[in-house]
């Protein structure tokens, strides 16, 4: 059986690490992850220092929000 290699995106937001097996937790890690790489994919392509850092931002926004998300769905108290 061959392994999918993993995307930047996929590990930044830890898409493998869901121990409660939660549908929704994967929803989201998942659909952040496809933003991430969205955003990766246009820095690797830029030549402009200031796009790629406004991206880089981008990238550890959608980071924290993708964890704060997944602390909501998971939220027991």
């Amino acid at each position: 059986m061959i392994e999918k290699q993993m995307t930047f995106g996929e590990k930044a937001c830890g898409v493998t690490f869901n121990p409660s097996n939660d549908d929704m937790v994967q929803k989201l890690k998942q659909a952040f992850a496809d933003l991430v790489d969205t955003c990766d994919t246009l820095r690797l392509k830029s030549d402009n220092s200031e796009e790629k850092r406004m991206l880089s931002l981008a990238i550890t926004d959608l980071q924290t929000a993708q964890m704060w998300s997944v602390k909501a769905v998971t939220w027991k108290y």
